[in-house]
Order: C-alpha cells, then sequence, then structure tokens
C-alpha cells in the first residue's frame, strides 16, 4: 500500500527535510515553496494533510486567509495545519479559530508538527505521547482537542469539554470579561492563563488575585489601591492590581467571596472601566481585561441574596463551565500519561513499565480534588515506584478503595467503588493522615480553610501535618 502524502508549503526548507523523520517514515512529504506552486499542485492532487508555515505573510494575511477558504471549499475535511509567529495576522486567527484548523505558534518544529498529524491523519500505530515498552493496555485513543498558548496547552478527549474549548478560544481572542465555573483543583487558573496566552493581550502583565485569600477589607485595596492615610496601616500610596496590570488580564478568582459593595464597584469596573483607590476621589481607568472564577454556581448566591443580580447577568453572558475531572473519564488516562513523563524527568526517576491495575484505580475513583488531586497522587506514585513500575501498589489506599472525600458544592454526591466499614482496608483508609489529606485537597491546601472544616485550630494541624510529615 502507498504511502500517505503530507503537503507542505514551507517557507524553511528544514520543516520539509525533517518532516518525514519526525514522522518516522510513515509518510511521503511533498513541499512547495510558494502559494502559486501549491495551488496548481492541488488542482490535481489530493493529499492526506496539508501542513502550512505562514510565519511570514503579506498584506495582513489576507491572501493566506482566501488560500485557506478555497482550500476548505475543496477539502471540507483535510487535516490543515498552520503555521504562524506569535503574533498572528487577525484574519489567520479568526480563520483558525472557525475552520477546524490546528493552529501552531513560534518557529517551524518538525516534532510539534509530526505530533499535530500523528493526531489527525488515521493509524494502526499507538499515537504520540508517554508510551512504555511494556504496557498491557492498548493505548491508542481518539483524536482529542488542543487549545495551545505560548507556554502552556490544555488538551481534552471529552466532547462536552471539546465543544467548551472552541467557544473559549473565540471569546478569549475579543475584548469581553470571563466566568469560568468549576470545583476546585479543576483547571480555572490553567485556563485563565491560557485565555491570556491566546489573546492579543499576551505580552502584557497576568496577575492572579485569590480573592477567598484576602481578609475582606482589603479585597479593596487589592484591587482598587489606596492612597496614604486611607486607613490605619496605609502608610502610603499604593497601587491596585487593576492599574498594574495595564492593558492586561486580572483573573479575579473565588468571586463568590466578595461583599456586595465591592460587588458594586466591580459591575462598574466591567462596564466602564472607572474606579477610585481606597480614600481618593480621583476617578482612575482600567485597561485591563477581566477574567473572573468560582467554584460555586452563582445562580443559587444571587436567589440567596449573597450575589447581586446586574453582576450575575452581566458575568453571564460569556459563562464558560468546567466539567469535574469524574465527569469526563476519557480524560484520566491521557492526564495519567502526561503527569507520569513530566514528574519522571522532574524527579528524574526512570518508568518503564505502567500496568492496568493502576489506570483501572484511577478511572474509578471519583476525584474529587479533580485535576490537582490526579497529579499529585501521581507524583506520589512516581516517588514510591521500585525498578521504574508503576502499579495499584503505588497508589494512596483511599484511591484504590474508591473511597473519597466531599467535593466543594455540597450538592455533589460522590459515586466510587465502597468497602464494608468493618474491614481492616476500611480503617486503614480512613486513617487520620487521608482525611487530612482530603480537606486539604478540598480546600485548595487553605490551612486556615482547612483547620477550620476539620474542626480544629491551626496550630493543631501544623501539628499533625508535621507528625505525618506532609508539606
Amino acid at each position: 500500500m502507498p504511502l500517505p502524502t503530507i503537503t507542505v508549503l514551507g517557507q524553511t526548507p528544514l520543516l520539509a527535510r525533517d518532516l518525514p523523520a519526525a514522522l518516522s517514515g510513515r509518510c511521503r512529504v511533498d513541499a512547495f515553496a510558494s502559494l502559486d506552486a501549491l495551488r496548481d499542485h492541488l488542482r490535481s492532487a489530493k493529499p492526506a494533510a496539508i501542513v502550512l508555515d505562514f510565519s511570514t505573510t503579506t498584506g495582513g494575511g489576507h491572501g493566506e486567509d482566501r488560500f485557506l477558504e478555497a482550500l476548505r471549499e475543496r477539502f471540507p475535511a483535510l487535516p490543515v495545519v498552520m503555521l504562524t509567529d506569535a503574533e498572528c495576522p487577525e484574519p489567520l486567527e479568526r480563520r483558525a479559530a472557525c475552520g477546524r484548523i490546528v493552529h501552531l505558534r513560534g518557529p517551524a518544529d518538525a516534532d510539534a508538527v509530526a505530533e499535530a498529524l500523528s493526531r489527525e491523519l488515521p493509524s494502526d500505530e499507538p499515537r504520540g505521547g508517554f508510551t512504555p515498552p511494556a504496557m498491557a493496555r492498548d493505548e491508542r485513543l481518539e483524536s482529542g482537542t488542543i487549545l495551545r498558548g505560548i507556554t502552556r496547552q490544555f488538551e481534552t478527549h471529552s466532547l462536552q469539554l471539546k465543544r467548551m474549548l472552541a467557544d473559549l478560544e473565540i471569546a478569549a481572542r475579543h475584548d469581553v470579561t470571563i466566568l469560568l465555573i468549576g470545583e476546585t483543583g479543576s483547571g480555572k487558573t490553567f485556563l485563565s492563563k491560557l485565555i491570556h496566552e491566546v489573546s492579543p493581550r499576551r505580552d502584557e502583565p497576568f496577575l492572579h488575585v485569590a480573592c477567598g485569600a484576602l481578609p475582606n477589607e482589603l479585597i479593596e485595596s487589592e484591587l482598587f489601591g489606596h492612597v496614604k492615610g486611607a486607613f490605619t496601616s496605609a502608610h502610603a500610596d499604593k497601587q491596585g492590581k487593576f492599574l498594574v496590570a495595564g492593558k492586561g488580564t486580572v483573573l479575579l478568582d473565588e468571586i463568590d467571596v466578595l461583599g456586595t459593595e465591592q460587588q458594586v464597584k466591580l459591575l462598574r469596573v466591567i462596564e466602564t472601566g472607572e474606579f477610585e483607590a481606597v480614600g481618593s476621589n480621583e476617578t482612575v481607568q482600567s485597561r485591563a481585561r477581566l477574567v473572573v472564577a468560582s467554584n460555586l454556581d452563582l445562580q443559587p448566591l444571587v436567589e440567596q441574596g449573597r450575589f447581586r443580580p446586574d453582576l450575575y447577568y452581566r458575568l453571564n453572558m460569556l459563562k464558560f463551565e468546567i466539567p469535574p475531572l469524574r465527569a469526563r473519564k476519557a480524560d484520566i488516562q491521557p492526564l495519567a500519561r502526561k503527569f507520569i513523563r513530566q514528574l519522571a524527568e522532574k524527579h528524574r526517576v526512570e518508568i518503564t513499565q505502567v500496568f492496568d491495575e493502576m489506570y483501572d484505580a484511577l478511572l474509578s475513583y471519583p476525584w474529587p480534588g479533580n485535576v490537582r488531586e490526579l497529579e499529585n497522587v501521581i507524583q506520589r506514585a512516581v516517588i514510591y515506584s521500585r525498578d521504574g513500575v508503576l502499579s495499584a501498589k503505588e497508589l494512596p489506599e483511599h484511591v484504590v478503595a474508591g473511597i473519597a472525600g466531599p467535593v466543594n458544592d455540597p450538592t455533589v454526591q460522590l459515586s466510587g467503588r465502597r468497602v464494608d466499614p468493618a474491614s481492616l482496608g476500611a480503617q486503614i483508609a480512613l486513617t487520620e493522615r487521608e482525611i487530612i489529606e482530603q480537606a486539604l485537597f478540598k480546600n485548595s491546601f487553605s490551612k486556615t480553610r482547612t483547620a477550620r472544616e476539620l474542626g480544629i485550630s491551626r496550630v493543631t494541624l501544623y501539628n499533625k501535618l508535621k507528625k505525618y510529615g506532609m508539606k
């Protein structure tokens, strides 16, 4: 059977030269140096995929955009990988967001292109990623959707999250306030930084304000700044995050903790960009873009009178709900493999084999701490691995037993494997250390909130953390 052909428009010969090796000889590569030559070729050829290096464009990218439009009309299902500079022309940015195009930014990289093609092309070989030689499970997966930024990327195999990512990427490119709703550890902060990186503000600052970690009386000062003498400890003028961010992005995390007065001021910033520093009468204009996040749905808070309806309806126009990890099981194994690879490299541990039983345990556990908890569990497993092997023995006992603590939303009831409470295994799993671990996961590792939930003092919690060697 003849090899499939990849057609490449390459402004640098290195890409066409290195791509066959990066694809392990699975495809033949036809390279063209100009759009005119490529157009002539495509009149008779039917490639398996096409790679377009648009790192340099003319006329603001409009000619390249017209070519992409014509290409999609003739080949509606053709996999297309587009390479652009980090500062992509707006027409190509829009085309990539709406035209089912894999968009890679930065210098042309044959390995990155090969990885993208391996997800788009049908193959009988396992696709890229972490594939130790002795794995018993067939790890071929359905192609995932990837949202790429400058320093990070978000990949999902969940149909629900694929649709959300497509909408989120479009919203990220516009100057609008975005609301992210998701449980603790589901990836709100990660996605917020990714929104910043795919937006036109990517070269400006990104500032994260954890509202829940600030005392009520200091939140306004942190956001809006204050003038000297505004309150007892205001010994000098201070600029707030809205001013310091300039034209960048401000993430307001745990927005549900804001008081009514603070919500009024925030609504004014969203609608007009105007605010006054605490203790000042001078109106200042914010140029920053806002991303707000909460681990609770805001509508019940409106019904309880804890959140202003006008602010809620203003934010709810662009609301994105991040499903918990237990609701997107298709992502658990790819995430686990990614964390194994990253953490093995970080801790200089060689992993050569991962048994099915470990993945089975991960898939059966309901993950109240979501992606953050999964990463910590994998880190523990990698550290305790023996002879380069990972199995269920390296997992915490409560994960293997399927016993999970509560999530941050009290209305959610987790389902997972349960064991007889009278059995020795259950008694071991429900040790004090693991109860504390679950409480820490739930409360984003805030020792104050963890101690409050457990009904103990911070001093007692610190002593127990020291006792069990928990950092």
